[in-house]
């Protein structure tokens, strides 16, 4: 399988991923009630939909841009970073809760083995440099923390409830 091919199938599990977490997580019953993580389901889908039209741009870049392309690194950081959310949250909350968090399915079924057959890839392939994705793959990774983040905040400033008005103020 071409590298490229495997960039559009891991978007895809991404998107999947995204998918079942915005079907489930606002209604999830076990889902925490802590003020910093209390979340609306219009803004948390909002972002979800936004955070894979990322993950598509991204291998669309990628399969353009070719090997140690920015959308290469991006990618690749993208993947790492998938990678890294299948164990947190989506574990340690299923382990922690004894209970199923919602995304723990496709982030192992897609995210685990898509996102470091990716990376394990990029780098053999030589697509991107161990040197430089030492430095570019933790910074995709909390690049797309703070870009998640930033669409919550967004979201709930901008998608509005029924009645035509954010629900929140602000994120609780």
């Amino acid at each position: 399988m071409s590298l490229p091919l495997l960039g559009w199938l891991f978007a895809l599990g991404v998107v999947a991923h995204n998918a079942e977490e915005a079907w489930l997580l606002p209604s999830w019953p076990g889902r925490p009630r802590f003020r910093w993580a209390a979340v609306d389901a219009g803004p948390f889908r909002f972002a979800a939909a936004v955070l894979s039209l990322a993950a598509l741009l991204a291998a669309w870049l990628a399969g353009v841009g070719g090997a140690h392309s920015v959308g290469a690194y991006l990618i690749a950081g993208y993947a790492a970073a998938m990678v890294l959310n299948v164990f947190l949250p989506h574990l340690a909350a299923t382990v922690a809760l004894r209970a199923y968090a919602p995304g723990t399915a496709t982030a192992l079924l897609f995210n685990l083995p898509l996102g470091g057959w990716l990376v394990y890839r990029s780098l053999a392939e030589h697509r991107v440099e161990p040197s430089v994705f030492a430095v570019s793959g933790p910074l995709t990774v909390l690049g797309i923390a703070v870009f998640g983040a930033s669409l919550l905040w967004l979201g709930q400033r901008w998608v509005a409830a029924p009645g035509g008005r954010s629900s929140r103020s602000g994120m609780r």
